[in-house]
């Protein structure tokens, strides 16, 4: 008469999840690929010292314990003598040395190498000041890993399930050199392996029987589609050909809530949604009057009440609420009344030389999305409304779009977001940093890389989130983005999917899902 919880948790004969994934991923090298696309396939692939529960707190992952120094500098950890690459290979810690220091290597062309700062000389290292064996990493035996840190570093273990510290195989990247990642030459320690890659299609792992915690992974096999267009990942998910959506289409969210509401999560995000100026580039290089000017015309509040809808909040600032031992730092005129804003708005365009008759003409770059297309036509419009900005719409391809920005040629006001990589301000704050391989604004300012690595040692943690406020302060005076709201993640998930749970990281590992009979 009633289910009992053993048969309410019936496994399907079958156990294949396909997840759309957004945008084609760039790249499936742990130490290249930067987006979340990627991100979210390499979790399968490998594993790093920690990992993360579907909770999304940290845990044990290839080391299943580790010891840390009184002082906080040093950590020991201890590897799992059970662990094994796809290939066979058993996981050492000199895998992770060898995948550290390329991580950190300037000739490996990372654009997240900044990411390890926290360990003892990787600045050095990544500046090409020191060779990579100068990276503070060390094996003490096959299974004994020693880091060394610059100080105190409060989201350290985090940090490590980050794809940048991931271990390499060695033997897969003496063979195949920069191809090791592809499909036939990648040997992964994760939960999966990589079967087969279509471009623009989907991406199909395999379950590895070789993984240390093979016995309690259930699905067989899973599919990362690629899908830039939301409509039509809903209507592949109301197919059944999807078990899960990247996100959902703006415009059809009412159709959602009225039918598929009890499929439908929306939940806390550790992200921004921002829009860049490049700073190396007219009209924005040197003009910080007019970066204000376009800020302070955008009324964020008709963006998420009226475009976005699913319970973003307007962002005014740049480290977005949730974070650890962390306080917004909101400048001044975000509580003004919007027409105030507007005032100070279109004084401050005239100030910078425009006006109607002699009004702005910029380009809005953004990669193919109709959500990002929705939000830039609103934009767009209350440029053009309030102060006669005018306004060219251009959209690109996932991968061209990334390097376009990072070229900093053509691009003038360009679509981004960041996605915390670990809970603590200092990964929204490295991203501006004048080295960081993925500030593509351009923005340098000493005075704020200096609060930076006056943080990155300071061993007192209110002292340490003084240094940070401070740093963002002075960047939001400053204006090289325009913050517009706080993400919310928002997906579709069938109810047979097992073992999901939504976490503000938004990282989901397919070895803690499964298929229930339906």
């Amino acid at each position: 008469m009633f289910a009992t919880p053993l048969a309410a948790q019936q496994l399907a004969a079958e156990q294949i999840l396909h997840k759309g994934n957004g945008a084609e991923p760039q790249s499936l090298d742990p130490h290249k690929a930067e987006g979340v696309p990627s991100s979210n396939i390499m979790r399968d692939l490998y594993e790093g010292l920690t990992s993360e529960a579907p909770n999304g707190d940290v845990i044990p992952g290839a080391a299943s314990r580790w010891d840390i120094s009184a002082d906080g500098t040093e950590y020991v950890f201890h590897l799992r003598p059970q662990a094994r690459w796809s290939n066979g290979d058993p996981v050492v810690a000199e895998d992770f040395v060898v995948g550290l220091r390329r991580s950190a290597d300037p000739a490996t062309l990372s654009h997240y190498s900044q990411i390890l700062s926290s360990i003892k000389n990787a600045e050095a290292v990544t500046a090409g000041q020191v060779p990579p064996e100068e990276l503070a990493v060390e094996a003490l035996d096959d299974h004994t890993l020693k880091i060394v840190l610059k100080a105190p570093t409060p989201y350290f273990l985090g940090l490590l399930n980050h794809s940048s510290t991931f271990p390499i195989n060695r033997r897969a990247y003496q063979e195949h050199g920069a191809r090791f990642a592809r499909v036939g030459n990648l040997v992964g320690n994760g939960a999966y392996r990589l079967k087969d890659w279509v471009v623009q299609s989907h991406i199909e792992l395999e379950r590895n029987p070789l993984y240390w915690d093979n016995a309690n992974t259930t699905i067989e096999r899973v599919y990362y589609h690629a899908t830039e267009d939301q409509s039509s990942e809903l209507k592949r998910y109301r197919a059944g050909e999807l078990d899960w959506t990247h996100e959902v289409p703006l415009n059809q969210v009412r159709w959602i809530r009225e039918n598929l509401n009890d499929e439908f999560y929306v939940s806390t995000y550790l992200g921004t949604y921002y829009y860049g100026f490049n700073l190396t580039q007219p009209p924005f290089k040197a003009n910080r009057t007019l970066r204000r000017a376009l800020s302070m015309a955008i009324d964020r509040e008709i963006l998420v009440n009226k475009v976005t809808r699913l319970g973003e909040q307007p962002a005014y600032s740049w480290v977005p609420p949730g974070i650890s031992h962390y306080a917004a730092q909101v400048p001044e005129w975000a509580s003004w009344p919007q027409e105030k804003k507007l005032a100070e708005a279109r004084r401050l365009y005239a100030e910078a030389g425009y006006s109607k008759d002699k009004p702005l003409h910029i380009e809005l770059r953004y990669n193919t999305s109709e959500n990002h297309k929705k939000v830039a036509i609103a934009v767009a419009a209350m440029l053009k409304q309030s102060l006669g900005v005018r306004v060219n719409l251009i959209n690109q391809e996932w991968k061209v779009f990334l390097e376009t920005r990072k070229q900093k040629r053509v691009t003038e006001l360009f679509r981004a977001g960041w996605i915390g990589d670990y809970n603590d301000a200092y990964t929204f704050s490295e991203l501006l940093h004048s080295k960081h391989g993925i500030n593509d604004q351009g923005y340098n300012n000493p005075e704020y890389d200096a609060l930076l690595e006056q943080a990155s040692v300071e061993g007192d943690f209110d002292k340490r989130r003084a240094l940070l406020e401070k740093a963002e302060r002075l960047m939001l005076e400053d204006q090289p983005i325009m913050p517009i709201y706080f993400y919310v993640n928002k997906r579709l998930v069938k109810p047979y999917v097992a073992g999901f749970e939504p976490n503000i990281m938004d990282h989901h590992y397919t070895k803690n899902m499964r298929i229930l009979a339906h």
